[in-house]
């Protein structure tokens, strides 16, 4: 022929007009294929074209169980019975392989084995796009989810912090992943004490959430009784424990506080968390130490509580060890760098303790990424010039 395409190692040529009818004919089969966006559809698609526009006896996907016509033996693949399909993505890697039956089990024209070759790529690359778009789907339902989940979680934290009178009270909490395992509470008590706790479940993102907003439905349960401090300590820990095996691997670190504003005292629990830092004008700083293990470790464990008075010109910080596990390189910020800090911190005013520390610890890290959730409450007592009188 004058005008024709020879493929190698064939004795057959494809006339021009044969190839523009036959690439006219896989454009259209394209098409049909990447309209589909569904990996059943795509596939079941491909199947259609190959029985009913290539009129072959049968054609199947055998790892997707879909069959058109009749079954191909896919014991048979590479004769000329059933002839073999992949279907690779872009790496190469097999998504699946059409088996193709052809009328009688005859050997393929050269125009049917040509249109079929350039219809599996066709259909690799629509296999591909359906299976990343089904990830992408099923990525932003779970974003959906995640955030619905964090604006539940912000609102399960203070909304409202009381007026103390004669005091500053401050919290603050950013998660490390859209949710987080810190808890924070303020409960106010009926004879006019508050009722203080931050804690921190082991982990973070989901799970951790919602370990966290269990802990925050037992604390609130116990925390309107007005239970001495040790004993509530005690009870969370057994009611932790008796949540089971996965909610023990998911311990919580906590530490307690009961404030006395009108006596200007305080009374504090730790619960194998972080120390807290006490600062009295002209006293040395003073840490509260865990008096115990952590929440849910030790079902029998029992704490001690610490009281102290809270006088005017006081502060106190309890936080998370998000705040002191924040690296510049391999140097970590610590909690002798954040007692530092806070020791440099303007008194008075717990806003300001918050944003300071904050601001610390972002030039610490450079603007490195947050490594874990970060959670503070400052607690200030204002001078004899401004405290509520007794």
């Amino acid at each position: 022929m004058a005008a024709g395409i020879r493929l190698p190692g064939e004795g057959e040529t494809i006339g021009l007009q044969q190839q523009v009818a036959r690439l006219q004919a896989l454009l259209a089969a394209s098409r049909l294929v990447h309209s589909n966006i569904a990996e059943e559809e795509v596939l079941t698609q491909v199947l259609r074209i190959v029985v009913r526009e290539l009129e072959m006896a049968g054609a199947a996907f055998p790892g997707a169980g879909l069959v058109y016509g009749a079954a191909p033996d896919a014991g048979a693949a590479g004769t000329a019975a059933a002839l073999a399909y992949p279907l690779n993505d872009r790496e190469g890697r097999l998504m699946a392989e059409l088996l193709v039956n052809s009328p009688g089990g005859r050997a393929l024209s050269i125009y049917e084995a040509d249109f079929i070759e350039g219809l599996a790529l066709q259909a690799a690359v629509a296999l591909e796009n359906a299976r990343n778009h089904k990830r992408n789907v099923e990525f932003a339902r779970v974003q959906q989810d995640l955030d619905a989940a964090r604006q539940i979680q912000r609102s399960l934290l203070p909304q409202k912090l009381p007026a103390i009178p004669g005091y500053s009270l401050a919290c603050r909490s950013a998660p490390c992943y859209e949710v987080g395992g810190d808890y924070l509470d303020i409960v106010e008590e009926p004879g006019g004490s508050l009722l203080m706790a931050v804690a921190d479940v082991a982990g973070k993102g989901l799970a951790s959430a919602i370990m966290s907003t269990s802990f925050r439905s037992a604390f609130r349960a116990m925390a309107v009784t007005g239970m001495p401090l040790d004993e509530l300590a005690a009870r969370m820990n057994r009611h932790h424990w008796a949540e089971g095996e996965e909610a023990r691997r998911r311990y919580v670190t906590a530490i307690f506080l009961r404030l006395h504003p009108l006596a200007g005292e305080i009374e504090v629990v730790n619960a194998g968390h972080n120390p807290g830092f006490l600062l009295q004008p002209d006293s040395p700083p003073r840490l509260f130490e865990a008096a115990g293990t952590p929440l849910g470790m030790l079902s029998g464990m029992r704490y001690a509580s610490e009281r102290s008075g809270f006088a005017p010109g006081a502060r106190l910080l309890f936080y998370t060890d998000g705040l002191t596990e924040v690296f510049k390189g391999d140097e970590e910020f610590g909690p002798e760098r954040l007692l530092d800090e806070f020791l440099r911190c303007p008194a008075g005013k717990a806003d300001g303790i918050l944003d300071a520390l904050w601001a610390a610890i972002e030039d610490f890290s450079q603007g490195g990424p947050q490594g874990d959730d970060m959670t503070a409450l400052a607690l200030c007592r204002g001078t004899s010039g401004t405290e509520m009188p007794a």
